[in-house]
């Protein structure tokens, strides 16, 4: 059914271009990868049915119209791609549109296209406004595409997906139909190297019970679940545990769904493997082994029941026996699925010496014990280090690192190019291959921001560099579901050469998105283009509204001091600094003051003037559930900048000893959280119900159920440990604007802070920041373990709300 003639010109054609590509993509080492890979997927049958279930749970009624066809790679140059054509066949009932393509993620993706570009449709996250499929025409009725067909090349291999944390901030409370839709969603993005932790606690299990490690002894090794991330990488133990059977083996037959889909359709997953992480027991059991305790990472006071984890060193012939074993162990449980596993050495833990000798042994000991297991092992690691901790690693340790496995054996994720890209000051790291990769979120926070430009030029002036080691793109947000724009444009840019127009892909962005041209939203979104979605400074923390971070400050600019003698009158996991602000993750300038300023990018009068532009598309638009996520999404932001400036406002009333001006300003930053839940609680995405529900349905117990809502409740407020006057050093680091958390923890946090402003100054005394601190610290421990029932439905027309709240705060 496809011309031959098309065929062989397009192979010549990819050939050509396979000539022009970059030399990491040509490379004899980077070539027999692939191969391996290509060697490990799913038969055509199965990765064309699994694209045809996809297309099932997404357009039912289209299931007929597309017909689905896996090719081989020669038809692309040795390369990936997919092809779209008009199905040519005279019956009546035969399909309308053919699409091949060389796995089933390259069909899925040319189903994406197409629905796109010739239909107009609009898929992002159910938590974003989800799908618009209004648009595609009913069966029958599919608009052709040009004759000789749209084929589309993937300019670089390898598409990655998240971060080591976002199993943590987003995913850890997914059952398998939530996951099968974020695997259809990855599907239809092209994303074909996707992490996969899910359940290892369960393999690391099996693992430790071979060395005689017991399962009290991983009580205290494992984290809670929503904290696990950081256990696995060494920063914690124990917290908000212990874990389960029932949550060990429940993991682990979601992890074997998980990975069957992945590899169904034609992806490569990547597991994780070992970095020196062990038990404490491990000490006493092998007294001999070079077993050193890490330094503290963000406990308040060093607490021993969660700080300081143990680390095998890599010198240690234990390290490769029990790296070599956990391989094994995955093995036997998954099969053999992949070559690729996640490795994160040291992550926000410094090495013991600098030395590149030393560091060139560690790193050839991790790779080591992949190999073992794997002799065609390729380590995969996050960039993240040589960022957050760039001072200890300079050139030499960086190549050090990166030199200590064999050519073609690592790739390392470029994991903040979008803002700090590693590649353009580490001669392309080394020579070692790359993931051009987007972070762009902290914590999971619900903030409109993005760098659409970064995003859209960024990975094509990597790859077009001279002597480019760039693989692939990636996306390694810590948390997901929110700023759908981003998230639609970052996973396109591994189908997308150079000469990408980016105003005219934001045009028909929001064509797609609300199904219809709309004058008012296109002008809307042309000001979102130069403001929220230009962030331009470089600054990297991005979610510090005073609402949701509310400053741990005394405004009086005097110091107190704990009984232990320590300064603690600027905690927030911050210190002052002449002229900036520091934590352990960002360094960067500020006015001088010790008031942490909540990061401002644009103009808020520009953005009311877009949000005034949205309103007035309401009736037109009020119909779409992707308009009101935007609308309440973008109401939200305008409401928390000025609630910034009405808390800055109360604080100059405090210092000016103006109780009434006081009592003034901070009513109204008091309504203004009231607002905006009220606000939130008119969009189903906006819901704290939902988060704590999701814990509790995962439960088997009432034990369970109580442990997984406090550490749901935990993770989105407190985060970590605290002490009677200290908070914890991470509060507020997972923040979320949710109905329901304004109302029942944001709102007591500044009600009381303000009650002691006040009263600070009707009775002539100093601000009691003790008092404060002591007083909130008690409620927000007492809210953490309570388990009052929060709403799961949205309430209110989010349309009219809106619209009455710019009449209130902006007319």
């Amino acid at each position: 059914m496809v011309n031959l003639k098309s065929w062989i010109l397009l192979a010549i054609l990819s050939v050509f271009l396979c000539k022009a590509s970059s030399a990491a993509v040509e490379s004899d080492a980077l070539q027999s990868v692939l191969r391996r890979l290509d060697s490990k997927r799913a038969p055509s049958v199965v990765q064309e049915s699994a694209a045809k279930g996809v297309l099932q749970r997404l357009l039912p009624a289209h299931l007929r119209s597309f017909e689905f066809k896996i090719i081989s790679k020669d038809l692309c140059g040795g390369r990936s791609c997919f092809h779209i054509t008009n199905y040519k066949s005279s019956s009546r009932n035969s399909p309308e549109i053919l699409i091949q393509g060389t796995t089933a993620v390259e069909i899925t993706s040319g189903l994406h296209w197409y629905l796109k570009y010739k239909c107009g449709a609009h898929i992002s996250w159910g938590k974003t406004g989800g799908v618009q499929l209004a648009s595609v025409p009913r069966p029958g009725s599919l608009p052709l595409v040009e004759a000789e067909g749209v084929t589309i090349q993937r300019p670089v291999p390898w598409n990655y997906y998240q971060n080591v944390v976002t199993s943590s901030y987003s995913y850890v409370w997914w059952d398998w139909q939530r996951w099968e839709k974020e695997i259809d969603w990855m599907a239809l993005q092209g994303i074909n190297l996707p992490l996969a932790f899910t359940g290892q606690e369960a393999i690391w299990q099996k693992v430790f019970l071979d060395y005689n490690i017991t399962n009290r002894d991983l009580n205290d090794f494992f984290g809670g679940p929503a904290f696990l991330a950081w256990a696995r990488m060494g920063n914690l133990h124990a917290w908000g545990g212990p874990l389960s059977q029932n949550w060990l083996n429940i993991q682990l037959a979601l992890q074997k769904q998980i990975l069957s889909r992945m590899q169904e359709l034609g992806m490569t997953p990547v597991l994780p493997s070992f970095s020196g992480n062990v038990p404490a027991a491990l000490k006493k059991i092998f007294p001999s082994a070079n077993i050193t305790r890490l330094g503290d990472w963000n406990t308040v006071s060093g607490d021993p029941r969660w700080c300081c984890t143990f680390l095998l060193a890599p010198s240690d012939p234990l390290f490769i026996e029990i790296g070599e074993a956990f391989i094994r162990k995955q093995f036997e449980e998954y099969g053999d699925m992949t070559d690729i596993y996640n490795c994160d050495t040291f992550n926000e833990n410094t090495p013991p010496t600098d030395d590149p000798t030393y560091i060139s042994s560690l790193g050839s000991a991790v790779y080591k014990a992949m190999s073992k297991a794997n002799n065609n092992a390729v380590w995969l690691m996050q960039g993240w280090l040589f960022y957050s901790d760039s001072k200890y690693w300079k050139p030499p340790q960086m190549e050090a690192l990166l030199h200590s496995v064999p050519r073609g054996k690592m790739i390392v994720l470029d994991l903040f190019a979008d803002v700090k890209p590693i590649w353009k000051s580490s001669s392309q790291f080394y020579g070692t291959p790359y993931i051009w990769c987007m972070l762009h979120n902290f914590g999971g926070n619900i903030e409109m921001y993005g760098v659409l430009d970064a995003v859209a030029s960024g990975p094509i002036d990597a790859r077009t560099s001279e002597n480019s080691t760039m693989v692939g793109v990636g996306m390694c947000m810590e948390g997901i579901e929110h700023n759908p724009v981003v998230y639609e444009l970052m996973p396109e840019m591994a189908f997308r050469g150079a000469n990408f127009q980016l105003q005219g892909w934001l045009k028909s962005y929001s064509r797609r998105r609300y199904g219809k041209v709309n004058d008012q939203i296109e002008a809307a979104w042309e000001i979102l283009y130069h403001t929220v979605y230009n962030c331009t400074d470089g600054i990297a923390f991005h979610n510090t509204d005073y609402i949701v971070k509310f400053p741990d400050w005394d405004p009086s600019g005097k110091t107190e001091t704990d009984i232990s003698g320590t300064d603690i009158s600027n905690q927030n996991g911050m210190q002052k600094l002449a002229g900036f602000q520091w934590n352990r993750r960002f360094l960067f300038f500020e006015k001088s003051s010790s008031l942490p300023k909540p990061h401002l990018w644009y103009s808020t009068e520009d953005v009311i003037k877009a949000l005034k532009l949205f309103l007035d598309a309401g009736k037109e638009l009020s119909g779409s559930l992707t308009y009101r996520y935007d609308l309440v999404d973008l109401t939200r932001q305008s409401l928390s900048k000025l609630a910034n400036q009405v808390y800055l406002d109360a604080i100059s009333a405090f210092l000016h000893e103006d109780a009434k001006a006081l009592n003034l300003h901070s009513q109204k930053f008091l309504q203004l959280i009231k607002d905006i839940d009220r606000l939130l609680a008119a969009d189903d995405n906006f819901l704290l119900g939902t988060w704590l529900e999701s814990a509790k349905n995962l439960a088997m117990n009432s034990d369970e159920m109580k442990q997984y809502e406090w550490n749901a409740r935990t993770q989105i407020t407190m985060w970590y440990d605290n002490t009677k006057y200290n908070q914890s050093h991470l509060h507020d680091y997972a923040n979320k604007f949710w109905s329901g958390l304004l109302e029942a923890y944001y709102l007591p946090r500044a009600s009381m802070y303000f009650k002691i402003l006040s009263r600070s100054l009707e009775e002539k005394v100093d601000f009691n920041l003790l008092e404060w601190r002591k007083e909130w610290i008690a409620y927000s421990n007492k809210w953490q373990e309570s388990t009052e029932i929060y709403p799961v439905k949205a309430q209110g027309d989010a349309l009219a709300i809106a619209t009455s709240l710019f009449e209130k705060y902006f007319s």
